[in-house]
């Protein structure tokens, strides 16, 4: 008799009514999925929960069945350990429909409820698949977007999208045009025949933003320019944003593994930018199988099994859904291989490559030169035109800061065509590697110095900070701009939370001190807003 676990998964959050059943000693998995197509528009909440209604007996049916025929023990013996069912993020009415179906089935096979967070699942059969230690994801589906990374017991949010998700945003595009859904795959084949124009690209740190470039393309469209040209610059635009924040992940963490999650993840060209990144900065790149890209049961068993094997189960009482369950939430106990920062070298004559720039460091002469290489993976007409937007920005913005009162780099040197700047080398290691309540409370001052001014850092983490025994110096401006937005300013402080979680060992009390630092200087307006920021549910179903 095999003593390996066999898990049947039951997946409903809004599009796929999918079971499974994962074997762990044979690491086969059957799926069985019934997806629900609207007859136009996007997704129609009440027609979904009908959908899972009447399809999630069936699959459940042909998953178990499956689980019968391969069961190698008597007849009258349960086939399957456990059942696992996705307990969100989602649609409310499909995630009770499922949670229902999975209670159900844990008492009628007497076994027990594993409750799986969906965007987990994406993750974790990326890890699965991949046999990587400890990746950043990147999960891009149609209503979420985000990055995740292992820190403390939990995956941590690094970065996500502020207004809407991928695959929605690309949908309301495809929506204006007249096209059916789904909209992802004809943007992606119109792509094909397209020329690039000029639509905005929005990255904040490792936060962004798509809701600009969607009213832009809709223009675009509406002005009479090409529907292949704007879906081609809609891909090359988005999937770029995309790209770059993982790469800002990777750096960050000191990750060298990147794994793709969601449905989105099924289109070749963002494949092929995220391959394209990893091998320019010496980084292994898996995507599962599509199957396992877009919503399915599969991800959902892979990952009850690990639960249940952890001792990871639900009490009936406890298995309520949560159509905004964050991944963050989720208490990673079938993993304790914290991953060690790989924090780089800082000290002697030597070349560092941060997320966009090559930096050459000669402490001795008191000098550092940077140089913002191309991405190979960006369109060349983009990739020029950031390079030497970031440069200019970062030559004056550095210097405005420091007209502040903040400390940053003298400047000796710019040439914005071939993107190269030349500074003063300051403190003795980035932030990240001495992290203290009273050296993150300074950044909070300088950060309100600067909104004090009307601009923004744009991307102050801790590896744009740098720090010697007696002062915090903030680096790299290149996301930076003028404005006079609360909205702005607060999502400045999000991004240096964001990256206090992916790098501090405890980052609350780091949390308490930046708003400490930022209440001696700045306005109270701001951390009000970034408390409207951290409470905005951004993972809904998708």
């Amino acid at each position: 008799m095999s003593t390996a676990t066999r898990v049947l998964g039951i997946e409903g959050t809004a599009w796929a009514a999918s079971a499974a059943v994962f074997d762990s000693g044979t690491t086969d998995v059957f799926i069985e999925t019934d997806a629900y197509q609207p007859e136009s528009g996007g997704i129609h909440p009440r027609e979904a929960a009908e959908h899972m209604h009447d399809a999630v007996p069936q699959v459940v049916e042909q998953a178990l069945a499956h689980a019968r025929k391969t069961h190698d023990g008597p007849p009258e013996e349960t086939p399957v350990d456990a059942v696992a069912f996705s307990q969100g993020p989602g649609l409310g009415p499909c995630l009770r429909t499922v949670g229902t179906a999975a209670r159900a089935l844990s008492q009628a096979l007497d076994v027990p409820l594993v409750g799986v967070n969906h965007m987990v699942a994406h993750l974790e059969i990326g890890r699965h698949t991949s046999g990587f230690d400890s990746p950043v994801c990147l999960n891009a589906s149609g209503a979420n977007a985000h990055l995740l990374a292992y820190r403390n017991g939990r995956y941590r949010v690094l970065g996500e999208t502020m207004d809407t998700g991928v695959g929605n945003a690309i949908d309301k595009f495809t929506r204006h045009v007249g096209w059916s859904h789904p909209g992802g795959p004809k943007v992606e084949a119109a792509a094909k025949d397209g020329e690039y124009v000029a639509l905005p690209y929005v990255v904040k740190g490792m936060d962004f933003s798509f809701s600009g470039i969607m009213s832009a393309a809709k223009q675009q469209y509406d002005d009479g320019t090409p529907v292949e040209d704007v879906c081609y610059s809609l891909q090359e635009n988005i999937f770029g944003m995309l790209t770059e924040v993982s790469e800002r992940a990777l750096s960050l963490t000191g990750s060298d593994e990147l794994v793709l999650g969601g449905g989105v993840g099924q289109n070749a060209r963002l494949r092929e930018m995220l391959e394209a990144m990893c091998t320019q900065r010496g980084a292994a790149f898996h995507a599962p199988e599509p199957r396992f890209l877009r919503d399915n049961a599969g991800m959902i068993a892979v990952l009850g099994a690990k639960m249940y094997e952890a001792g990871d189960t639900l009490a009936l009482e406890d298995s309520r859904v949560d159509p905004d369950f964050r991944p963050d939430q989720v208490p990673v106990t079938w993993r304790a291989d914290e991953p060690d920062l790989d924090l780089g070298r800082t000290t002697g004559e030597e070349a560092v490559q941060g997320a966009e720039a090559t930096v050459d460091i000669e402490p001795d002469a008191g000098r550092v030169r940077k140089r913002r290489e191309p991405k190979e993976y960006r369109h060349p007409t983009l990739d020029e035109r950031l390079r030497t937007e970031r440069t200019r920005l970062e030559a004056r913005l550095t210097t405005l800061a420091r007209r502040e009162g903040v400390p940053t780099p003298v400047l000796s040197d710019v040439d914005p065509h071939e993107s190269r700047l030349e500074l003063e080398y300051v403190g003795d290691s980035d932030l990240r590697e001495g992290l203290t309540s009273e050296r993150v409370r300074e950044v909070g001052r300088h950060l309100a110095r600067l909104h004090e001014a009307g601009f923004v850092h744009g991307d102050p983490t801790t590896r744009n900070v740098r720090a010697d025994d007696t002062r915090t110096y903030l680096i790299d401006f290149g996301l930076g701009y003028h404005t006079d937005h609360v909205e702005d300013y607060a999502m400045d402080l999000h991004v240096f939370d964001q990256s206090l979680v992916g790098t501090a060992e405890d980052p609350e009390p780091l949390h308490e001190a930046v708003r400490e630092g930022y209440r001696d200087v700045g306005d109270e307006q701001v951390l009000a807003r970034l408390r409207d920021v951290e409470g905005r549910g951004r993972y809904v179903g998708e």
